[in-house]
This record gives C-alpha cells, sequence and structure tokens, in this order.
C-alpha cells in the first residue's frame, strides 16, 4: 500500500527517531512510504487554547498538504482524534460531506492500521523486557483504539505485556490542560505512575501517544522513579 504519514509537530520536535521508527515499521509491513516536507501541524493547540481562527487555518493547510487520496498514518491517536471529531467544528460549511467522509476513511493512528487495515500483527519485533500499557484518552475515547495495540505488543518476543490498575483513567496532560492547571495535572501524572508502580513490575510504560509519554516521563525524572517510556513504534522497530 502506498501512505503517506503526517508527524505531529512535537515528534518532529522533540522525538524524531520515533517518526524515523514507523516509517521501518510499515516498510516492514509492505508499504511504501510518502512524507511531505511542508506539512506542519493539525492545528489542535491553538484549538485547545481558544485560537479558532488561528486553528482554521492550520486545518486548511493540513487539508492541502494531504489533498491527495492516500491512506495517511500518523504516530499519535491525539492528533487523529482531534481531527477527526473537531475539523467539521473547525471548518463549518468549508467542511464538505466529502472531506468528512475522506477524514474518517484515510486518517489513521499507526498500531489500528497495522491491526485494523493491513491485518499485521506481528513485525518480529524483540525487546526482553516487563512493559505496561497507557491508553491514551484519545485513542481510547476518540479513535476508540484498545485491542490493536495490545495484539501487536503481545506478539514481541521476549516482551512481557501488563495490565494497569485503572488504566482508563487519564495522565494528566492534556496539551494546554497541563500549562493552565499545572498543579492539577502533574497530580494526575503522579496518581497514573503510582498506579503503574503499584500493581505491574514494568520496566517500560507503552503507549500510542508522546504527548502522554513526554507528559509521564517528565514526572519520572523529577521524581526519580525506575520507569522508562517508549512510544509503540519504537517498540516494533527494535530487535531487527
Amino acid at each position: 500500500m502506498d501512505v503517506a504519514i503526517f508527524i505531529p509537530c512535537f515528534i518532529d520536535q522533540f522525538y524524531p527517531q520515533t517518526a524515523f521508527n514507523m516509517v521501518k515499521v510499515l516498510e516492514k509491513a509492505g508499504c511504501t512510504v510518502q512524507y511531505n516536507p511542508e506539512q506542519t501541524c493539525c492545528g489542535q493547540p491553538a484549538f485547545n487554547a481558544g485560537f479558532w481562527e488561528e486553528a482554521k487555518e492550520v486545518a486548511q493547510k493540513w487539508h492541502r498538504d494531504f489533498s491527495h487520496n492516500r491512506t495517511i498514518v500518523c504516530p499519535s491517536a491525539s492528533c487523529v482524534g482531534f481531527m477527526r471529531n473537531n475539523y467539521k467544528r473547525l471548518l463549518g460549511k468549508a467542511y464538505t460531506p466529502q472531506m468528512e467522509r475522506s477524514m474518517q476513511e484515510r486518517v489513521w493512528e499507526l498500531s489500528s492500521f497495522l491491526v485494523d487495515v493491513l491485518g499485521v500483527e506481528d513485525l518480529g519485533a524483540t525487546l526482553e523486557a516487563k512493559v505496561a500499557y497507557h491508553d491514551s484518552c484519545s485513542a481510547l475515547r476518540e479513535c476508540k483504539i484498545k485491542e490493536a495495540p495490545r495484539k501487536l505488543l503481545s506478539n514481541v518476543a521476549g516482551l512481557e505485556l501488563q495490565e494497569i490498575n485503572d488504566g482508563d483513567v487519564c495522565c494528566g496532560f492534556g496539551g494546554t490542560f497541563s500549562v493552565k492547571y499545572e498543579a492539577i495535572s502533574v497530580a494526575m501524572a503522579e496518581q497514573k505512575i503510582d498506579s503503574v508502580l503499584a500493581s505491574t513490575d514494568a520496566e517500560y510504560l507503552i503507549s500510542t501517544d508522546l504527548s502522554c509519554l513526554m507528559h509521564l516521563e517528565t514526572y519520572l525524572k523529577k521524581q526519580k522513579k525506575n520507569l522508562k517510556t517508549l512510544h509503540i513504534a519504537d517498540v516494533l522497530a527494535s530487535g531487527w
């Protein structure tokens, strides 16, 4: 399959290796990967901060950047969920039924694309570690993604997947929420990490969303907790 990739702005700036690993995984799954270097952001940060006109301009640019008919794969359920569920509100009458249908059919989060579209569950990855999986709010609630990442992780050689008590509880990031309500956000991160450490003996915390992991990783480092974070693309690209 010929696919285009959308790389969220924070991954481009802070975690570029995850983007390269996604390409590596997609190519192993048999895809030809296209990347438009003109792409920027989906508009979610501006939208969540209340700057709807600015977010609208970014959303319009996104549609111009991805005006082709290829399937679009993104390593962030947060961005995918925002685009699928909010572009109609943001663009109003300019958001045609054809655009809405195209968004729902063409734009996919990586793990869901691999399992639900390609039917791929085993990429030959290896990771000798105990891991816990964090369901991001965007993946679980906006994109309805739950089983796909678990199926992929269960086929990673040497990996022991452990479930977190109250695994569907938010980590506290929420984009600008973590800036506006810092104390609440930190308390929620503490609650999430305490739950991981109490209910598992995981060495790694895995998720589809680096935005969540970035928030939790900052807390872990500050508190000197013995738990590392990895995006699922980094796991699937390991060992081969």
